[in-house]
């Protein structure tokens, strides 16, 4: 049969393409917004230019929905067999696989105009991060730790962010950086705890998988260094009491997730993944307030 019979016509595939972007589900974008603002708000030393912070917030979008566009591109044939990914647009066939591409040559080539209103600095840091995300959906192929890759990619808008202000990455930089690939493998192996039973069955791999019964133990080891790491970072920035009680709300969201995922029941592990939008949000209010700017009240 052919599967372009089943698509929709007109303004009847905006919700596929909604979808295949993720646009109706922003909680991808949170979780990448989060370290981003986290970035500029330190690189300016408070609230940073309106310019960059709305080029950084449009890049956001753009690059989350490239990204879901090439995860479900690498996976067209693999998420059929996945009950939470079985009636993705490009699994079944409303959207084509050239759609697709073309779909995410255009966020990409609009991302990239953003970042030319930047400097020559960020431009060259952006081809990596372009680089990043584009190869991340193939590395659950060839090894168990994609979510590691995709720590590295969900993290490039950091050097990004420090790029685009000062137009150079300070040591702090990296450990915000570093704080970033710790936090996002651990949620994103709760996420993967989800499908794990799936990904055995056809062979994917993924740190759930390579984890196995330690699961909880090692997402609670990469929580742990999160904090730390964004301990170090603020201990070097000597930002105040709101970053510590910010930092201390977001290992309360930690506990609260690693009481979700004790049965590692399938929405509960999904319940800890959302939760993490809460952990993101809280360690960036503490920066916020710590960096605001003095005013006549102090």
């Amino acid at each position: 049969m052919d599967r372009s019979l089943m698509r929709p016509k007109g303004l009847a595939r905006l919700p596929d393409f909604l979808h295949l972007t993720r646009l109706d589900r922003p909680i991808g974008t949170w979780l990448l917004m989060w370290p981003t603002l986290w970035a500029l708000w330190v690189a300016a030393e408070g609230l940073p230019g309106r310019r960059v912070l709305l080029i950084f917030i449009a890049g956001v979008y753009l690059m989350r929905a490239a990204g879901c566009v090439v995860n479900d591109y690498a996976d067209r044939h693999l998420d059929g067999h996945v009950k939470r990914t079985k009636n993705r647009p490009l699994a079944t066939g409303r959207i084509a696989e050239g759609e697709a591409q073309g779909l995410f040559a255009i966020l990409v080539m609009a991302a990239f105009v953003l970042v030319c209103f930047t400097n020559l600095f960020t431009v060259m840091l952006s081809v990596v991060g372009v680089v990043l995300a584009a190869l991340y959906p193939f590395m659950k192929r060839y090894t168990h730790l994609p979510q590691a890759f995709l720590g590295v990619a969900f993290s490039w808008a950091i050097p990004m962010a420090f790029g685009a202000v000062l137009g150079t990455v300070p040591p702090v930089a990296w450990l915000l950086f570093a704080a970033n690939v710790a936090w996002t493998v651990a949620y994103d192996t709760e996420y993967a705890m989800v499908d794990r039973d799936d990904d055995l069955r056809i062979g994917i791999k993924s740190t759930a998988v390579l984890f196995g019964r330690a699961d909880r133990l090692m997402i609670g080891l990469l929580q742990g260094l999160t904090l730390a790491l964004l301990a170090w970072a603020g201990g070097l920035l000597g930002l105040g009491g709101f970053f510590w009680v910010g930092l201390a709300a977001m290992a309360a969201t930690f506990v609260h997730q690693q009481r979700l995922i004790r049965e590692r029941d399938r929405e509960r592990c999904f319940q800890a993944f959302l939760n993490n939008h809460w952990s993101g949000l809280v360690a960036f209010a503490g920066i916020a307030l710590s960096l605001w700017p003095a005013g006549p009240g102090g």
